[in-house]
């Protein structure tokens, strides 16, 4: 075997809820070599030692020691706190504050819901522990810590068994001399145990918020560590010795030994994957605003970028019911988290989702998902209810002899049996018909989170470009963009590993943030540039850990700011450059301005603004790989042509809804080639659908740009 430069390779792998997605980059030509294996929910360390064992056989010319470093994007976080796996744990806050998680909040996703329940606390009461101290406001000493007292909680600690403590007490954004004090004498009467500290973890006010955030980070952290472990453990025993770094909820990566200790910045790590895939290629090909768009086997997930950034938000709950993300907190649904997300909207529409009929008897599709086991009815691995996929293999958009690049063959008889007996003859419609409508109905809640994520924030969705990808994204996508009124769709290559991509055009973010509550024409500038310095401080010593960064971090700042007497804030970039004195508040203040007339539609000149927390992001620049051009050129698509075969458009001519559709081979698609739909276009990891009255054009990149007929 032949043998590459040692770090000239890196791999992406991201875990789906029906597949596990791997990507290989070569860093100097910029070559992509993709897998995807069934994911396997009992150890999804299995499936992606699966990915990346794949990878490397797929070329022999690439040995374990080329590979620079690994990327994994993982939802184990989220569905330990989903499926209320998480571990046990304690929980020590102020006296008389033992019931704040019980309490939580007033508010509920629905408003008028009198059967709406919140969900149980992730720390029961028992385990719930006070200690008498208190600080005020400002982090002076109110009540001094009792030492005595604190002994005693640490016994009765001890004897539940927990496997992770939090600790949240008022007011330690301030000054976390107590909370550490009862973190020492936690770790040394019990060294194995976990602990987390919320001001270590979220140091700022709001004291639910914290705790909440905290306790997720502890409930989370002994199952995270013990599955990168497992992960680390399997790359070592096939010779990758490279570093592991995970993607963070926010779009950038830490390494795994971050991870392990502050999982919390981890939650929503699969999802952000695509959007920093789609941002990147946007970006990268001139088209800085686009509409990310990725539909899997089990969820759909949207996310706007504009100027080349995903938004970023800190108002997010997990494990509730489905929301938008941006509102009073992310909605009252599940737990919250103050941490840095790629804001999104995620609904239960993926190419397992199921479609069923409802008590009044109409048609329904989804939230509930076949998942990879068993999975869709024409996988022929035991699943007996009509899903997405097998309605769009009925309608002749999935060729069965060729799902998978031809590595898994599909049951056409099944799935029309299943689209039959479950909806079709219930509701006295034809097999195609009922196929269709399953389509659609799942179209129309796609249609909807594009919305949620373009014009409820204020934005035209013809102003955008939809970047479609996952493995059901490009089949939607044009019809999608139709009903949405978005002019152009682009499906990049490998769409259906795209997310894995994501993970390797990212880089190392450490975050940092201190609470200030000052009013901007009250402070002295000198003390934000102390507080920002120590955060940078903070920083470089994060970023000395990531291995994978290159050169000196670069800083981002953002001053979370409100008008006097709001509840809520709103994040305002800060200049990086030149002093923090009175000109640069000034065009701070009217930054603050601009952005509430944004997301509001006003301003108020008058009224004066206060700076809530600061937030610092450390980037650690990891050196993007190169797009790589195709050598094929031609405006003639002819040589690409598979064959033809019936599929089903409403927008057909003919009665039935039948059009003869002739099929690409996406591989043999060369740059410059141009036609109209309808048109099937075949890869190994997806297929997408070009509906009547779309052209579509392949740029230099093999990217597929398809444009609605004016």
């Amino acid at each position: 075997m032949t043998t590459t430069p040692e770090g000239r390779f890196r791999i992406g792998v991201d875990i789906g809820g029906t597949f596990t997605d791997g990507t290989l980059v070569d860093s100097a030509t910029g070559q992509v070599t993709t897998s995807k294996v069934l994911t396997t929910p009992a150890d999804p360390a299995s499936g992606f030692i699966a990915a990346v064992q794949k990878l490397l056989d797929l070329d022999d010319s690439v040995g374990p020691e080329a590979i620079e470093h690994v990327v994994h994007a993982t939802t184990v976080a989220t569905n330990a706190i989903i499926e209320g796996k998480t571990a046990k744990t304690a929980f020590v806050t102020t006296e008389g504050f033992r019931d704040m998680l019980e309490i939580a909040r007033q508010i509920r996703p629905s408003l008028y819901d009198l059967q709406f329940e919140k969900p149980a606390p992730l720390v029961p009461r028992q385990l719930c522990f006070e200690v008498p101290e208190r600080l005020d406001a400002k982090g002076e000493v109110v009540t001094p810590l009792d030492e005595a007292a604190l002994a005693k909680v640490v016994d009765q600690i001890a004897e539940s068994n927990v496997e992770a403590v939090a600790v949240c007490l008022l007011h330690s954004y301030r000054n976390p001399d107590h909370e550490q004090r009862i973190g020492k004498a936690i770790a040394e009467k019990l060294p194995g145990v976990i602990i987390s500290l919320s001001s270590d973890v979220v140091p700022e006010f709001r004291e639910y918020l914290r705790a909440s955030t905290t306790v997720i980070n502890s409930s989370v952290a002994p199952i995270v560590s013990t599955y990168l472990a497992s992960i680390i453990e399997k790359l070592h025993a096939v010779g990758v010795t490279s570093e592991l770094l995970v993607m963070q909820s926010s779009g950038g990566v830490y390494p795994a030994a971050a991870a392990s200790e502050n999982p919390v910045f981890m939650v929503e790590s699969g999802p952000a994957a695509g959007a920093v895939a789609a941002a990147s290629l946007g970006s990268a090909l001139g088209h800085p605003n686009v509409i990310s768009f990725d539909m899997g086997g089990t969820t759909a997930k949207a996310s706007l970028i504009r100027n080349g950034q995903p938004n970023i938000t800190k108002d997010y709950s997990v494990g509730g019911a489905a929301q938008s993300g941006t509102g009073a907190f992310g909605g009252a649904s599940g737990y919250p988290i103050r941490t840095p997300v790629v804001d999104l909207v995620e609904i239960g529409a993926g190419g397992g989702s199921i479609a069923w009929i409802d008590s009044g008897g109409a048609l329904r599709v989804g939230p509930h998902s076949s998942g990879a086991d068993p999975g869709p009815v024409c996988y022929g691995l035991g699943g007996d209810e009509p899903t997405i996929t097998d309605a769009n293999l009925v309608l002749g958009r999935l060729d069965p002899a060729y799902f998978a690049g031809g590595e898994m063959s599909l049951d056409l008889d099944a799935a029309r049996k299943a689209v039959r007996t479950h909806c079709a003859d219930p509701l006295s419609l034809s097999i195609e018909e009922a196929a269709h409508g399953i389509v659609e109905i799942a179209n129309t809640a796609m249609v909807n989170a594009l919305r949620l994520v373009s014009v409820q924030r204020g934005h035209d969705p013809r102003d955008f470009m939809l970047v479609a990808f996952g493995g059901a994204g490009p089949a939607h996508a044009v019809r999608l963009a139709e009903q949405a009124g978005i002019p152009r769709v682009l499906i990049p290559l490998g769409p259906g590993t795209a997310s894995a991509l994501g993970l390797l055009v990212t880089d190392v973010r450490m975050e940092g943030s201190t609470t200030l509550i000052v009013r901007a024409d009250e402070i002295d500038p000198s003390r934000i540039a102390d507080k920002f310095a120590r955060l940078e401080t903070a920083g470089r010593e994060a970023h000395k850990i990531a291995t994978s960064a290159s050169g000196e971090p670069v800083f981002e700042r953002a001053i979370e700011m409100r008008y006097w007497g709001q509840s809520f804030e709103l994040s305002v970039p800060a200049s990086e450059s030149g002093n923090i004195d009175a000109a640069w508040l000034s065009n701070l203040t009217e930054s603050f301005h601009n952005a509430h007339e944004m997301a509001y539609g006003f301003r108020a000149n008058d009224e004066p603004v206060e700076l809530v927390n600061l937030r610092l992001t450390t980037v650690g620049k990891i050196a993007r790989p190169k797009m790589h051009r195709l050598n094929n050129t031609s405006t003639d698509a002819s040589t690409a042509i598979k064959g033809n075969r019936p599929v089903y458009f409403a927008e057909s001519s003919d009665e039935n809804g039948i059009a003869q559709t002739p099929v690409y081979d996406r591989s043999k698609l060369p740059a410059g080639a141009m036609f109209t739909g309808p048109a099937i276009i075949e890869e190994p990891d997806c297929t997408t659908v070009i509906h009547p009255g779309w052209t579509l054009r392949v740029d230099d990149f093999g990217n597929l740009g398809i444009e609605h007929n004016n």
